[in-house]
Parts: structure tokens; C-alpha cells; sequence
């Protein structure tokens, strides 16, 4: 039975996620929650993880996440269940390009779609950024702690870095050596 749940709930997922891997956290966060597989706390490491290795993003979280409940078969068919809904998807608008890249009600839905999909990519951010810097909710405690100045300027340099265009991969790798390094000097 957690092979068909795992399943069909990364297919929903997989179905009613546009604009990629980040638009997805919020969903996943909400499924995964309600079905007890992980904590909070795990499911951000699950997305650390995933984001940092490589190939995308809701296949990565979709294989952990499958192989944390079920094993081997749990990831694959929480990986078959985040894949098949675009696949068909791709495959029907192939089918139909013609009339789907001409008409006024896709390019509208598609309109409409872009500013739910930056909506709920910055609630994503605003729920991981509060269980990691704030597990315990907010107080004046969390301006104490030099963990989060450290972070804030990782966050900075890697913001700046990426609007000068630099490779994501040399954002990626600064931003881990920065982490390695401010942990060894603040424990």
C-alpha cells in the first residue's frame, strides 16, 4: 500500500505543480507532512540535499523521499509518480502544438500561472528560511545567534554573484565552502 500512496501522491504533486522544482515545495511540504513520512527539520535536509545534488529537483526529493519510506521500490515509484504527469502532458501538447501555441486561453492561463508560480517559490523560501533560522518561532533571541549573520551574507555574496551571471555551479561550491568554513569558526 505505501508504494501505490507514494505514487500517486508524487503524481499529484507532479500534476498540479507549474514552474518547476522550487513551485513544488510548498506541495510537498503540505503532502508530506500530513502523511507523517518526515518532519519539518528532515524535510529541509531532504531539500538541501536535493537541490545540491545533481539532476532536478523533484525527481532528487521525490527518489529520497521514496527510499526513506519504502527502499529501493518506494523511490522508484515516487520518482515514476513526480515524472509521469509532465510526460503525458509533453506528450499531449506535442501532439497539439499547433493549436495549443496559438490560442488565447493557454496564453492566458499561462499569464495567470507566472505570478501564483513566484507566489508560492517565496513561500517556500519564507517557510525553510523560518524552520531554519527560527525553529522555535520568532524572537529577539535569533539576533543573538552569529549563525545567522553568516548565513545572511552567504545569501548576499551568492545573490550578488549570481546577477553578475557567474556559473551556478562556482555559486554553489562558494556558497559550501563558506558554510564549511564559518561552522568550523563559530563552533
Amino acid at each position: 500500500m505505501i508504494f501505490l500512496d507514494l505514487f500517486l501522491t508524487f503524481f499529484k504533486i507532479g500534476a498540479l505543480t507549474f514552474g518547476g522544482g522550487y513551485a513544488m515545495i510548498p506541495l510537498i511540504e503540505a503532502e508530506v507532512l500530513s502523511h507523517g513520512w518526515l518532519e519539518l527539520s528532515q524535510l529541509i535536509d531532504f531539500i538541501a540535499v536535493s537541490e545540491s545534488t545533481p539532476g532536478p529537483f523533484a525527481i532528487n526529493i521525490a527518489t529520497f523521499i521514496g527510499a526513506q519510506q519504502a527502499g529501493p521500490f518506494g523511490s522508484v515509484c515516487a520518482t515514476l509518480g513526480v515524472v509521469m504527469p509532465s510526460f503525458i502532458i509533453i506528450l499531449i501538447v506535442a501532439n497539439f502544438y499547433e493549436r495549443f501555441k496559438k490560442s488565447k486561453a493557454v496564453s492566458g492561463c499561462m499569464s495567470g500561472l507566472r505570478p501564483a508560480v513566484v507566489g508560492m517559490i517565496a513561500s517556500a523560501v519564507l517557510s525553510v528560511a523560518a524552520e531554519v533560522f527560527m525553529p522555535a518561532g520568532f524572537d529577539a533571541s535569533v539576533f543573538s545567534d552569529p549563525a545567522i549573520y553568516v548565513s545572511l551574507g552567504i545569501f548576499a555574496v551568492s545573490t550578488f554573484l549570481a546577477f553578475k551571471k557567474l556559473h551556478p555551479i562556482f555559486i554553489v561550491c562558494f556558497s559550501a565552502v563558506a558554510g564549511i568554513v564559518s561552522g568550523f569558526l563559530l563552533a
